[in-house]
């Protein structure tokens, strides 16, 4: 007997129903993917990049890790930065965080996952540089969301100045960073309003982004 068979029926019915919208649309796929798209995200399974965008495979380039960090030592990370901008020559980036985030949440709390704990030590760290702006929050719930919040706004600033995007910019290469977040209770994203267009526009996005948060 195959082994979780379930997972084997469910991604025939899919491709079943797929080719029934579209009778073309695998041999289309096969040929290329030219998304216009990357999208930086969580690896939380509740969070599926395409599906809550609606986008269909081919759409989307997708990079996942725990809590959406875009950190310049995770080859990994900057890989897929380089080869979706370079190489697929992807319109938009988006980084979006999800409130309820567990990463966030052991961030916050101290609470010890193990080998996870030394990724989460940059959430740590943007914890630390926000600490005023936490410790206003009116409870523990408002905190774990400001930190979602202003974790992508964090991770946002650091996709910008990534070599990859300052070349990008630098050859007028069609580019905008954004900043989202996705609430699990409801399905909706938000934006939070730190989109970037241009090198120069970096600082004073971060600045009225901030700004939003009180003290």
């Amino acid at each position: 007997m195959r082994i979780l068979k379930h997972l084997f029926d469910n991604n025939r019915a899919w491709a079943e129903s797929i080719r029934q919208a579209d009778p073309e649309f695998f041999q289309k796929l096969a040929r290329q993917q030219s998304p216009e798209y990357l999208w930086i995200g969580c690896s939380d399974s509740r969070v599926p990049a395409n599906q809550i965008v609606g986008l269909l495979p081919g759409e989307m380039f997708v990079h996942r890790n725990i809590a959406n960090v875009v950190e310049g030592t995770d080859l990994n990370c900057q890989s897929v930065l380089q080869f979706a901008v370079d190489v697929l020559k992807v319109k938009h980036v988006i980084v979006c965080g999800h409130y309820g985030c567990a990463g966030v949440r052991a961030a916050q709390s101290g609470q010890r996952l193990g080998l996870a704990d030394n990724w989460l030590r940059h959430l740590v760290e943007v914890r630390q540089k926000h600490r005023v702006r936490l410790e206003s929050a009116a409870d523990d719930s408002d905190r774990d969301d400001r930190l979602c919040e202003l974790n992508v706004i964090e991770q946002v600033m650091n996709a910008c100045q990534t070599p990859t995007c300052q070349a990008a910019w630098q050859r007028r290469q069609e580019l905008t960073v954004h900043g989202w977040i996705y609430r699990i209770h409801d399905g909706l994203l938000r934006d939070l309003n730190v989109t970037v267009t241009a090198f120069e526009e970096m600082l004073p996005t971060y600045e009225a982004a901030l700004s939003t948060f009180p003290r």
